[in-house]
């Protein structure tokens, strides 16, 4: 499995969103949706706020792969769908933590178990 090289986690990471754009059942990309990133070590994640039921997570589920674009990576990926608890409760704080400029309606959905039960690691292909 291919792994993010310290300069991407590093860009990846401190981006403030993430453009993701999954591939349809042809093939094709859709358009792409802007979104909230984090890392947690040298993993990143991203998750849909309005749970399961979101557009854009259906969308990834279609073929697991897509594209993403932000801080200056342009690159292919495949989503991987991330049910561990004690991975969730990292990804909980590294939310609160980037994001706590923000107001909490914002950032409180993001770590609310409809978000946690549609997070996505994302993979480098």
């Amino acid at each position: 499995m291919a792994t993010w090289t310290n300069d991407e986690l590093a860009k990846i990471g401190t981006a403030e969103e993430l453009q993701l754009a999954s591939l349809r059942e042809d093939g094709k990309l859709r358009k792409p949706v802007t979104i909230w990133v984090v890392r947690v070590d040298n993993d990143i994640f991203v998750r849909a706020y309005k749970g399961r039921t979101g557009a854009w997570f259906r969308s990834t589920l279609v073929r697991h792969e897509g594209h993403i674009l932000t801080g200056g990576i342009d690159k292919d990926v495949t989503f991987v769908e991330e049910a561990d608890a004690e991975i969730n409760t990292q990804i909980d704080v590294a939310y609160r933590t980037k994001y706590r400029q923000y107001d909490a309606q914002y950032v409180d959905p993001m770590v609310a178990p409809q978000a946690k039960a549609a997070t996505i690691k994302l993979v480098p292909r």
